[in-house]
C-alpha cells in the first residue's frame, strides 16, 4: 500500500513538474531556420532525393557518426557477455526441411535487398541502417536453417573494421577538400538529380554504414547462436 503510494505521489509530483511546459507551449508559426534551409537548399546543394537522407548522411554526419559508435559498442558489449555465459548443451535440434530449402532460396535474395536499400537510400525511404538490418535477418535465416553450421566471426569483423575506417576516412576527406567539413558530400559530383548516380558522396557513405551496421548485428546473431557441433565436440 506504501509503495503504491509512494508511486503515486511520484507520478502527482511529475505531472505538476511538466504541466507549464505542456499549457504554456505554442505550435510555431514556421519551420526553424535550419530546417527550412534542409527543404529549400538540400536538393540543389547535395543533389540527393531524399530529404532526410541528406540530412541524417551530411548536414548531420556527426549525428550519425554517433550513432555508429553506440551500435559498435552495444553490439561489443553483447557478444562479450555471450561470450562470457557461453552455452554448452552440445547439438541444436535439426531445422525443417522447408525451411533449409526456404533459406537457400531466400538469403540470396535477402542480401540483394538490403543492398538495394542502402544504395537507393538518397532516392527513396531506406539507407544504411535499415538495408544492414535487412542483412543482418537474411544472417539470423540462415542460423534458424542450419542452427549447426560453422559461422566464423574473422569475415565480418573484418568488413565491420574496414566498413568504420572508411567511414571515418571519408568524413576527414571533406575537412581538407570542402568548406563545409565533415563527411561533405560536394567532394564528388552531385551528378543528376533523381537518378542512381547523384548525390555526390552520400550513396557511398551509406553503402558504407549498410555493411558496417549489417556485420555487427550479424556478429550479434552468430554470437547469440553459440557453439557449433565442431566446437562441442573438441571439448
Amino acid at each position: 500500500m506504501i509503495r503504491k503510494a509512494f508511486i503515486l505521489l511520484m507520478l502527482v509530483a511529475l505531472g505538476i513538474i511538466i504541466s507549464p511546459f505542456v499549457l504554456q507551449f505554442t505550435e510555431p508559426a514556421g519551420m526553424p531556420e535550419a530546417s527550412a534551409h534542409y527543404l529549400e537548399k538540400g536538393p540543389e546543394e547535395l543533389g540527393a532525393a531524399n530529404v532526410v537522407t541528406a540530412v541524417v548522411v551530411s548536414y548531420r554526419g556527426l549525428d550519425t557518426l554517433g550513432e555508429v559508435t553506440i551500435l559498435f559498442a552495444a553490439a561489443a558489449v553483447v557478444g562479450l557477455l555471450i561470450h562470457l555465459n557461453k552455452n554448452e548443451n552440445g547439438l541444436r535440434r535439426e531445422a525443417s526441411e522447408l525451411l533449409k530449402t526456404g533459406s537457400g532460396f531466400l538469403f540470396p535474395l535477402i542480401l540483394i535487398f538490403g543492398v538495394y536499400v542502402f544504395i537507393n537510400g538518397h532516392l527513396s525511404p531506406g539507407g544504411g541502417f535499415q538495408g544492414g538490418a535487412i542483412i543482418a535477418s537474411g544472417m539470423v535465416l540462415t542460423v534458424l536453417a542450419d542452427p549447426n553450421r560453422k559461422i566464423g566471426h574473422t569475415v565480418l569483423s573484418i568488413i565491420e573494421s574496414i566498413s568504420g575506417m572508411t567511414y571515418v576516412a571519408l568524413g576527414a576527406v571533406g575537412l581538407f577538400l570542402t568548406v563545409n567539413g565533415f563527411l561533405d558530400s560536394r567532394i564528388l559530383p552531385l551528378g543528376e538529380y533523381g537518378t542512381l548516380i547523384s548525390g555526390g558522396l552520400i550513396p557511398v557513405i551509406y553503402s558504407v554504414v549498410g555493411l558496417k551496421v549489417g556485420s555487427e548485428l550479424s556478429s550479434v546473431v552468430v554470437t547469440l547462436k553459440g557453439d557449433t557441433v565442431e566446437e562441442v565436440s573438441e571439448k
